[in-house]
């Protein structure tokens, strides 16, 4: 099955510095090195939180979860960025049950909850090479 993937960057206000990739099929080691590149080109500019909507995935294979944990410890290296996960269906769910145990990632019910957790985080101070 394919992988359709769709990024989405934050405009002003609170979701900038945040970018939303959805994923729609299937992650596993075919379409693994597609989303890779994807991830690269975006995280090349100023993300302070990544979201993965994963409400289309129907499928997660260990290349796919190697990505997330690859996309969470750039966001940590970033100085207080984050990578989290909204809108599981059941069988990728299951899959992040496993898992759990890879700190700092963070799984949500749904876009209001990863909202209100957000908005009682505060803020990253200053991205690496700027000043205040």
């Amino acid at each position: 099955m394919p992988l359709e993937i769709q990024i989405e960057k934050g405009a002003d206000g609170p979701a900038a510095g945040t970018v939303t990739i959805k994923l729609t099929g299937s992650l596993d080691t075919a379409t693994a090195p597609e989303l890779e590149r994807q991830m690269v080109s975006c995280l090349a500019g100023r993300v302070n939180h990544l979201v993965f909507d994963l409400a289309g995935l129907k499928f997660v294979s260990s290349a796919g979860l190697r990505l997330f944990q690859v996309a969470r410890k750039q966001m940590v290296a970033r100085g207080g960025g984050q990578a989290s996960f909204i809108n599981m269906q059941p069988q990728v769910e299951e899959v992040f049950t496993i898992i759990q145990s890879l700190p700092g990632i963070g799984v949500f019910k749904d876009l209001e909850a990863l909202d209100r957790y957000l908005a009682t985080r505060p803020s990253p101070n200053v991205w690496p090479g700027t000043q205040k």
